[in-house]
């Protein structure tokens, strides 16, 4: 529907006027590059020189180098030269104390966020790191020999430094606002690791980002058991504590060191794991529903192990049943490690698979749309 004269006046006034330009530099760049031109033109006029020599006296004029005269000068190139001078001094003097200017309110600092910004917009698939400190230092250098994208959230100016030394992106702001993890791409990333040195910190971001993004894989660092119910109860999918995984490891060195060695082998070698998910509707797993793993023939086709199977909490019939190797409970998935080729595949599990990139690239694709999407894990 048109608007009539007084209805446009209207919907323009509840748009309040910007006090601050938006590009502040440009009109005295603008003034500099019309006293220029203006005195390459008045030369031309006046003295029908070509436009390098035109130029030439206006370069030797404005900033007052004074190498001489092209020519001998006539009155009316006098007059010009004048205009250049003065016009020149104004004109320079504004645009320094302009450049100055935005340099003290942090013009260009804001410029050079705002571009980072944009450009975080388009990380897809990547993991942020809230916190880095000692425990956010090793899992940045993990995750990148893994080669996937990271983003470090981080306010200490200090780690933010150390961060960027490393080589990783840093967003410096507070990872507990829910502005932040909307800046740092939560609804693109395939998992966010709370790790601040604070508790409460690291609840505030499991709650924004909960809220957020649902499906969003949440990661979280806890010094306490009371901390990591709390932590679970605000949504974290996984808690860890450094001292008890720290204990974990050393008692482990100490009764099954090959085993430990193997895993730290494992991470610095090609060898991936990677977690696949089967979508929850029967029809999109189609003739893979119901097969086992060894009618599949995943390790012939693919070259990739399927290290474990857990099941959804739906799948399991009673309340204590024994499948394989491990009880199961009800309330809670079932896990089978190291599934034999009786193993069937159903709705909503979760593979655990062990290969190099291009193994678990054919595994996906050989699965195809029976897997759950990363954007649909993410809704």
């Amino acid at each position: 529907m048109a608007l009539t004269p007084l209805g446009w006046l209207r919907r323009r006034r509840r748009r309040p006027p910007s006090t601050r330009s938006r590009h502040p530099w440009l009109r005295p760049l603008l003034a500099l590059v019309l006293v220029v031109n203006l005195s390459a033109i008045g030369y031309r006029l006046t003295e029908g020189w070509d436009w390098g020599d035109c130029y030439w006296m206006v370069a030797i004029t404005i900033p007052t180098i004074g190498y001489g005269e092209v020519e001998p000068l006539s009155p009316a190139g006098r007059l010009v030269t004048v205009f250049s001078v003065i016009g020149g001094l104004v004109v320079l003097q504004q645009t320094v104390q302009s450049l100055l200017g935005l340099s003290e309110s942090g013009y260009f600092v804001r410029l050079r966020q705002r571009r980072f910004i944009n450009w975080v917009h388009t990380m897809n698939d990547h993991v942020i790191l809230c916190g880095y400190g000692r425990i956010g230092r090793e899992i940045g250098d993990q995750i990148s020999r893994e080669g996937v994208d990271l983003l470090v959230v981080e306010m200490d100016p200090e780690r933010k430094e150390a961060a960027e030394e490393a080589g990783l992106p840093v967003l410096m702001a507070d990872a507990t606002l829910d502005e932040t993890l909307l800046e740092a791409g939560i609804h693109q990333c395939r998992s966010l690791v709370a790790a601040l040195p604070s508790n409460a910190a690291n609840l505030y971001v499991v709650l924004s980002a909960r809220g957020l993004a649902p499906r969003c894989r949440l990661i979280a660092r806890s010094d306490s058991d009371e901390a990591s119910r709390k932590l679970r109860l605000a949504g974290a999918d996984q808690v860890v504590s450094p001292y008890v995984a720290g204990g974990r490891t050393m008692a482990a060195t100490a009764l099954r060191p090959l085993s430990v060695t193997f895993m730290e082998l494992l991470a610095g070698s090609d060898c991936e794991v990677e977690e696949f998910r089967l979508s929850d509707d029967p029809q999109r797993l189609g003739d893979l529903n119901g097969r086992t793993l060894q009618a599949l023939e995943l390790r012939r086709r693919t070259g990739a192990l399927v290290l474990a199977i857990r099941n959804p909490e739906h799948a399991l019939a009673s309340p204590y049943s024994y499948r394989g190797s491990t009880y199961s409970n009800q309330g809670e998935p079932e896990l089978i490690a190291n599934p034999g080729g009786s193993v069937t595949l159903a709705p909503g599990q979760l593979l655990v698979v062990m290969g190099s990139k291009e193994q678990l690239s054919a595994f996906g694709e050989l699965l195809g749309p029976a897997l759950v999407s990363i954007d649909a894990m993410r809704e």
